[in-house]
This record gives C-alpha cells, sequence and structure tokens, in this order.
C-alpha cells in the first residue's frame, strides 16, 4: 500500500491530538464514545479536505476550535432530551471559559510535547509507544528486540523527567480537577 504526501503528517497529527481531544470534549460532552466519535468527525473533515489543509502549520488550535464547535453542535441536536435552560447554561459557561481553558490545555500540551520530544531517542520511541499507541511492555520489548527490564527503565526515566520538568505546571493541574468537579 503506497502512501500519499498526507498520510504521513496526518497520522501523526492524529496520533498526537487524538486523546487530547478527547478528553477536551469530555468537557463538555460526559458520554466518553460520543467525545470519540466527534474527534474522529473532525479528523475525517481534515482527511476530506486535505488538498487545503496546510500540514506545516500547528493545526493545533484549529483541532481544539473544530471540536468545541462539534461539542456545541451534538449538545444543541440532544437539546430535546435536555431543558432549555440547561443549553442556555451551558452555552453560557462554555463561552466564559473556552477561551482560558483552550489556552491552558494548549499551554501545557505544548510544553508537554516539548519534553517529550526533548528525551533521548529510545526512550522517547519507547514512551510514545507505550503511552499513545497503548502498547504494553512486554509488545514494545518484541517490537524493538530489546527486554522488558529496559522498556521498564526508559519508562521511569521518561516519566522521571516529565515530572521534574512539570513541576512548574503542578497548578494547571490542579485547576484542571477544580474545574472537573464543577
Amino acid at each position: 500500500m503506497s502512501k500519499d504526501k498526507y498520510s504521513i503528517p496526518y497520522e501523526a497529527l492524529f496520533r498526537i491530538y487524538f486523546p487530547s481531544l478527547c478528553y477536551f470534549a469530555q468537557k463538555y460532552i460526559a458520554d466518553l464514545d460520543s467525545c470519540k466519535e466527534i474527534v474522529h468527525k473532525v479528523f475525517v473533515s481534515i482527511w476530506e479536505k486535505r488538498e487545503e489543509f496546510d500540514f506545516d502549520k500547528s493545526a493545533k488550535s484549529y483541532l481544539f476550535t473544530a471540536v468545541y464547535n462539534r461539542c456545541i453542535n451534538h449538545i444543541r441536536d440532544q437539546k430535546k432530551f435536555l431543558s432549555d435552560g440547561t443549553i442556555d447554561a451551558f452555552e453560557e459557561y462554555s463561552a466564559i471559559n473556552m477561551d482560558t481553558d483552550h489556552l491552558e490545555v494548549a499551554e501545557l500540551e505544548s510544553r508537554i510535547w516539548k519534553i517529550i520530544n526533548g528525551l533521548p531517542e529510545k526512550c522517547r520511541e519507547i514512551f510514545v509507544l507505550n503511552r499513545f499507541d497503548g502498547k504494553k511492555y512486554a509488545e514494545i520489548a518484541e517490537e524493538l528486540n530489546i527486554s522488558i527490564k529496559t522498556v521498564e527503565t526508559q519508562m521511569s526515566k521518561a516519566l522521571k523527567i516529565l515530572r521534574d520538568n512539570l513541576i512548574d505546571y503542578l497548578h494547571l493541574f490542579i485547576i484542571f480537577i477544580i474545574k472537573s468537579l464543577w
């Protein structure tokens, strides 16, 4: 199967942003399956418009905005199940908090990716295979032809580096936790 000029950047966009976009959508829609469907539709839309989409530019803002808009549309489509007051309250809350939340998430995500991209090559590869591809340590060890102990060591190293470098962002984690409890 041959890959065209869009498949690698598109696949990278999907792998990098799909989990965080699903998490972001859950701020507005409680059902995880609906969130995944919404995010998937955004990526399908990008794929359908790939001739016009500039894969070299930062797509983060576009993706978060598109997911947000689709969440709002989903809620409006579902409003027959909700009272008008609930919809109005949600729209008011989301209009106030969207910009702040988006910037905080984008700042934190940007920092996380800088740290991940700064990891030593093998360490980064193992981390991405585990955290973004969902592979178990044994699968990674087999795929890379290394021991499970090496995978464990490299994952510990990656997590320590992330922890050490994200300590300044602890306040954002606390804010996210507090806001998610509302």
